[in-house]
C-alpha cells in the first residue's frame, strides 16, 4: 500500500462561517492503481488532492485524520519535510495549464527549474554540468508525452511530462483532462496510462466523468459533501452501484438507448457552512427513512465494495 488516508476532517474559515469541506474521508491507494475520485463540483475531490500534498490555502486547516503515504504520516511534518517529498515522491496536474505554466519564461526554463531542485543526478552533478544533464532529461520527458510541436494543445503534455519526469511514486490528476476536446483527452489518457505502467506509478485521477473512470481506473471512490459515499472496484460501483448517489449519478449521464432518457438527481449539494442533519444525502435521496435525518451512516461492506448508506447496515 503506497497510500492511506483516514478519517480526514478539513475545514474553511470564510467570511459565512466555517465550511467543513471534508468529514471523514477514508479510502487507501496501492502501488501501481490508479483510483478514481468522482462527485459533483462541491464534493471533496479537489481538497481531498490538496490535503494530500499539504497545499490548502490559508484559510483552510485539517481538523483532524491522517495521511499516511508510504509509512509516513504527512500531517506531521514540517514544510521543508513536506517539500522533499512534493515534486520528488508525488506530483500533480491540473485542470488549466495556463495557470501552472508562467508565459513569461520558456518551457525549457520552467523544465530545468524543476529538476535542478528535486532531481537527485542533476543535483549531484558539477556545476558546468548540471544544465546539460537536465536539458537531456527535460527533452526525453517530453518525448515521453509524444509532444511533436509546441502547440496550444500541447501545454496539458508539458505538464505530464514535468510531473513524470522526477518519476514519482504517486500523480495526482485533478480534472486533468476536462478542458481538452474528446480527441485530445482520449490521447493524453492514453500516455497518462502507458507512463503509469511503464514505471508503476500509482493515480489519483479526479473528474466528474464516469466514462473517464470507467476506462482507466482500477477502484473508484465516489464522494458526496466531503465524503465518500461508496468505494471498491470500479467495475462492481458503476455496473451494480448501491448507494442511491452513485444510482443518481449513473441514471444522470446520456444514454446511446434513445428510448432510455437521462435523469437528473433532485436537489443540490447541500451547503456545507450549514449542512443538513444526519446523512447529508438525504434531501435529495428518494429512499430516504427517519434514522437517515437523524444519523449518518457508517460503512457496511457488500462484495467487497463499501457503501454509507442505511438501506445496507444499522
Amino acid at each position: 500500500m503506497l497510500l492511506k488516508v483516514e478519517d480526514l476532517k478539513v475545514e474553511f474559515h470564510t467570511y459565512r462561517g466555517i465550511v467543513h469541506a471534508l468529514n471523514g474521508v477514508t479510502f487507501d491507494l496501492d502501488r501501481g492503481e490508479v483510483l478514481g475520485l468522482a462527485g459533483e463540483t462541491g464534493s471533496g475531490k479537489s481538497v481531498t488532492a490538496l490535503s494530500i500534498q499539504r497545499l490548502l490555502p490559508p484559510n483552510a486547516r485539517i481538523v483532524s485524520g491522517k495521511i499516511i503515504f508510504d509509512g509516513i504520516d504527512l500531517i506531521k511534518l514540517s514544510e521543508e519535510e513536506m517539500e522533499k517529498i512534493r515534486g520528488r515522491r508525488m506530483a500533480a496536474v491540473f485542470q488549466d495549464p495556463h495557470t501552472y505554466l508562467n508565459p513569461v519564461f520558456k518551457i525549457e526554463r520552467q523544465f530545468l527549474d524543476i529538476l535542478k531542485q528535486h532531481d537527485p543526478d542533476v543535483i549531484k552533478s558539477e556545476k558546468k554540468e548540471r544544465e546539460k544533464i537536465a536539458r537531456e532529461k527535460a527533452i526525453q520527458m517530453l518525448k515521453e508525452v509524444k509532444m511533436p510541436a509546441p502547440e496550444r494543445v500541447m501545454k496539458q503534455r508539458v505538464l505530464l511530462a514535468m510531473a513524470y519526469s522526477l518519476k514519482p511514486d504517486l500523480i495526482i490528476a485533478d480534472e486533468a483532462t476536462t478542458a481538452l476536446d474528446v480527441t485530445i483527452q482520449a490521447q493524453v489518457l492514453e500516455i497518462m496510462k502507458e507512463l503509469q505502467k511503464k514505471s508503476n506509478i500509482s493515480i489519483i485521477l479526479i473528474t466528474h466523468d464516469l466514462g473517464i473512470i470507467a476506462e482507466n481506473c482500477d477502484r473508484v471512490a465516489v464522494m458526496y459533501a466531503g465524503r465518500i459515499v461508496e468505494f471498491g472496484h470500479v467495475t462492481k460501483v458503476l455496473v451494480d452501484p448501491r448507494h442511491p448517489y452513485t444510482q443518481g449519478l449513473i441514471r444522470a449521464l446520456p444514454r446511446t438507448d434513445k428510448e432510455v432518457k437521462p435523469v437528473s438527481i433532485p436537489g443540490t449539494v447541500p451547503d456545507l457552512v450549514n449542512p443538513p442533519s444526519g446523512c447529508p444525502f438525504h434531501p435529495r435521496c428518494q429512499y430516504a427513512m427517519d434514522i437517515c435525518k437523524e444519523k449518518v451512516p457508517g460503512y457496511t461492506e457488500i462484495d467487497g465494495v463499501r457503501v454509507a448508506c442505511f438501506l445496507y447496515g444499522r
